[in-house]
């Protein structure tokens, strides 16, 4: 089988971590973290070219500590897409505000500006672009969206490590970005996130929020929790970083081919599904390798196929987080973009563990399940 996602680890990592357990230092309740904490910060700044990175223990840890270090909680609204991981809306319930959740655009599953502007009320504080898949969103139109409402603007770049517009890397455009470190992601610590921010005020609060509100000793000064990072995983983190590039360009090379090797599918099939595009000015970590279907049957039988043939084919996020049980519990939304996608898009391994005779099957599978449907 050829996994959608393998973290791509070897023995400096192992190495790294044999020296936290060797070394006894475990995890840090300092302010400012454990050495190896602090290292892989320091090398998040040095690569995004922000002035603050804080590591906690999860993106959904990341996204929640953003949202206290804003201010956002009881009576506030914040914009999110529902065609996400359910961890960006669950973040925003557990600070206590109202997830308000808005279209996609079809062309490339990242949050539609038009739907968000007519969804602000009075009450929305905040507004959490997601880069999914990791395409990057419409930052110019979301930031002059924000700065004409006074939204603050969280970027959910937990699958968008590495992708850019122009020469920015996603994730520092808003007020804060944070990032995901889980086992799938491009960069891995087993289990972790980041939170990254210009902000010198913003940095300190995080630091708080990640730490029980503390700053020395108990001295708690806001609301918190224990979300830091634990020196293994921040071991991990360490040296995946000086891995980040080489692993981004074998994303980049397998997705490269794979568009190549599915090029004459499509246009044979032309209509019945569509390749991921980089738009003008974006760059993309390719994440995934994400298609859509013109319908939602050709996709369950290509999937099908492709799982038979020993191919990790997965669908991201079928149903959408608006359609699970507990949030369909608290209102009807109709979203029709994201529905549609939800039901036509089909995922396909490029990680670095992929070589060119596995991208070169995918592509038969894919070819001939699309051949097969006629």
């Amino acid at each position: 089988m050829i996994p959608i996602n393998r973290p791509w680890l070897g023995e400096e990592e192992k190495r790294e971590v044999m020296a936290v357990l060797d070394e006894n230092s475990l995890t840090s309740a300092a302010s400012d973290g454990g050495r190896r904490v602090q290292d892989f910060e320091s090398a998040l700044e040095k690569y995004l070219g922000c002035r603050h990175a804080i590591a906690v223990n999860s993106g959904t840890a990341a996204l929640h500590a953003a949202l206290l270090a804003a201010g956002i909680g009881q009576g506030h609204e914040v914009l999110l897409p529902s065609f996400t991981f359910v961890a960006t809306a669950n973040a925003v319930v557990a600070a206590g505000a109202r997830p308000v959740f808005v279209d996609i655009s079809r062309d490339d599953f990242t949050i539609d500006v038009a739907d968000a502007r007519r969804k602000v009320s009075r009450r929305t504080k905040a507004i959490i672009p997601v880069h999914l898949y990791g395409h990057p969103c419409r930052m110019d139109e979301i930031a002059e969206l924000a700065g004409r409402r006074s939204l603050a603007v969280i970027e959910d770049a937990c699958q968008s490590l590495g992708s850019a517009l122009g020469k920015k890397q996603t994730g520092t455009f808003g007020e804060m970005g944070c990032f995901s470190l889980y086992a799938s992601k491009v960069l891995t610590a087993g289990e972790g996130g980041a939170v990254v921010t210009d902000d010198d005020r913003l940095a300190d609060k995080l630091k708080m929020v990640r730490n029980h509100g503390m700053v020395h000793g108990y001295d708690t000064r806001t609301l918190g929790l224990n979300m830091r990072l634990p020196e293994m995983c921040a071991a991990i983190a360490k040296v995946q970083m000086g891995k980040l590039e080489q692993m981004l360009a074998a994303r980049r090379r397998n997705a490269q081919l794979l568009t190549e090797l599915l090029s004459p599918a499509a246009s044979k099939k032309k209509g019945l599904f569509a390749l991921p595009e980089e738009k003008s000015g974006s760059r993309f970590n390719w994440y995934l390798y994400t298609v859509a279907f013109a319908k939602s049957a050709t996709r369950e039988a290509v999937k099908q196929r492709m799982q038979s043939d020993g191919i990790g084919a997965a669908v991201y996020y079928d149903p959408p987080v608006h359609r699970t049980p507990f949030y369909r519990a608290n209102g009807r939304t109709k979203l029709p973009a994201t529905e549609w996608c939800a039901r036509r898009v089909l995922s396909l391994p490029v990680h670095p563990g992929v070589s060119e005779q596995d991208v070169r099957r995918i592509a038969e599978s894919l070819s001939s399940a699309a051949a097969a449907t006629g």
